[in-house]
C-alpha cells in the first residue's frame, strides 16, 4: 500500500478526495447520514449548502433536504471556524463544548468595538430565549424587533453577532422554514438528547469524522477546517487511532485510511459543486483540485468561493443558475474549450440538478 501513496501524483489525490466525501457517491439514505459521515458542512450560502448535501445524497431533492432542515434531523449554527455548519443533531453539543469557546475568542475584538459587553450579551440571551419559549420559531427579523423593545442595538452588524453568541451558547440553532424565511428555535427545544464527550474522545470522534469523509488531508487540512490549535489537532489525531496512517505524497505528509484505494476512474465524472463545497473549502492546501492558474476565475478577490465545475475531482470551470417557476438556467463557463463528451456529461450533471430543484433545465456553456 506505501508503494502505492508514494506512487500518488496531484490527480490521484483530487480522485481519492471525490470519493472519500462521497461526491455523487451511492452509500447514503438520509440527510443525517450525509451529515453523520461529513462531520460538518460549511453553510453560511444556505442555498448552495442545501446543494452540498444533494450532490453526496442520491436521488435526492431540495424539498427533502428542507424538510430534514426543518424536522431538525440536522442544524445549522456555528462551529468549528466563525460561520455557519450544517451539522447532525446527534453531533450539535459536542461539537459546541469542543469548538464553540476557540470561536467565541475570535469574535472578541469585533464585540468590543461594537459594545456587546458580557452584560449586553447576557441580556440579548435573555430576550432571545423568552421569545423562543414553548417551541415558538421566530424569523432574525422578528427577533430583531424584541431586541429592540429591549433596547439592544442590532445595527451595524450587531444582530449578526448577537444571534451567533446565542448559537454558541447552546441557547439557540435553526428553526423550521416559515413562510420561506428561516428561523430561530431554542436548541434544547430541537434536539433532547444531549451527547457529550470527554474532550480526548471529542477531539479524535471529530479528527475520524474529518479523516474517513476527506483523506487524504495533511495536519495543516485539518487544522484549517477544524479551527483547532495544533496542538490539539495533533492530539485529536493521536486520538482518531491506527485506522489512519501517515504516508508521503509528493514530499507532503498524509493522513489516510489503508483500507482505501485509489479510485480507478475510466469515464469523465462531472459535477456541478456548490459554492464553498468541501471538496475544496475544507483543505488549507486546494491545489489538488483547484490549480493556481483556476484560482482567480473560481475565488473572488474578497474570498467568496464560486459554484464549480468538476471534472474527474479537477475545478474545469464555473458555473451559476438563474431560477423561474418551472424552470432552471445553468450557464456554465468552462475554463478550456470542451470536447463533446465533456459537454455532454455537463448536460447530464445539468439535469441532476434540475431534478434536484424539481424544474426543467437549460444548460448554457462558454469558454
Amino acid at each position: 500500500m506505501a508503494q502505492e501513496w508514494n506512487a500518488m501524483n496531484i490527480t490521484d489525490l483530487a480522485k481519492m478526495r471525490l470519493a472519500s466525501q462521497e461526491i455523487g457517491g451511492t452509500k447514503f439514505a438520509t440527510v443525517k447520514n450525509v451529515l453523520d459521515w461529513m462531520g460538518a458542512i460549511q453553510a453560511q450560502d444556505f442555498t448552495m449548502a442545501k446543494w452540498a448535501i444533494g450532490i453526496r445524497l442520491p436521488k435526492s431533492t431540495e424539498e427533502g433536504i428542507r424538510t430534514a432542515i426543518d424536522q431538525g434531523d440536522i442544524l445549522r449554527t456555528h462551529i468549528l471556524r466563525p460561520t455557519w455548519h450544517f451539522v447532525s443533531s446527534d453531533d450539535i453539543y459536542w461539537l459546541l463544548e469542543l469548538t464553540a469557546q476557540q470561536i467565541k475568542v475570535s469574535f472578541k475584538s469585533r464585540n468590543n468595538q461594537l459594545g456587546l459587553t458580557k452584560s449586553v450579551l447576557r441580556k440579548s440571551n435573555s430576550v432571545i430565549e423568552k421569545a423562543l419559549r414553548d417551541g415558538i420559531h421566530l424569523s432574525r427579523e422578528e427577533l430583531i424587533i424584541e431586541l429592540g423593545k429591549a433596547k439592544i442595538a442590532t445595527d451595524e452588524n450587531r444582530a449578526s453577532h448577537l444571534f451567533a453568541w446565542a448559537e454558541l451558547e447552546g441557547l439557540i440553532c435553526s428553526g423550521a422554514t416559515i413562510k420561506g424565511k428561516q428561523t430561530y428555535a431554542l436548541l434544547e427545544q430541537r434536539v433532547l438528547k444531549k451527547k457529550l464527550f470527554l474532550k480526548d474522545e471529542a477531539l479524535g470522534t471529530l479528527a475520524k469524522k474529518y479523516l474517513t469523509s476527506r483523506c487524504p488531508a495533511t495536519l495543516h487540512d485539518f487544522v484549517w477546517w477544524s479551527g483547532l490549535s495544533v496542538t490539539n489537532a495533533k492530539h485529536a489525531l493521536e486520538m482518531a487511532g491506527s485506522e489512519f496512517i501517515p504516508e508521503t505524497i509528493n514530499s507532503q505528509t498524509y493522513w489516510v485510511n489503508p483500507s482505501y484505494s485509489i479510485p480507478k476512474i475510466t469515464n469523465e465524472n462531472v459535477f456541478l459543486l456548490p459554492a464553498f463545497d468541501e471538496l475544496i473549502i475544507s483543505y488549507k492546501d486546494r491545489s489538488a483540485s483547484l490549480p493556481t492558474e483556476a484560482t482567480k476565475k473560481a475565488v473572488s478577490s474578497n474570498g467568496i468561493f464560486r459554484a464549480v465545475v468538476v471534472v474527474n475531482g479537477q475545478v474545469r470551470g464555473i458555473w451559476k443558475r438563474t431560477v423561474s417557476k418551472d424552470r432552471v438556467i445553468v450557464d456554465v463557463e468552462l475554463f478550456e474549450s470542451p470536447d463533446k463528451t465533456l459537454s455532454s456529461h455537463i448536460e447530464e450533471a445539468t439535469e441532476q440538478y434540475g431534478h434536484y430543484l424539481a424544474k426543467k433545465t437549460e444548460l448554457n456553456i462558454e469558454f
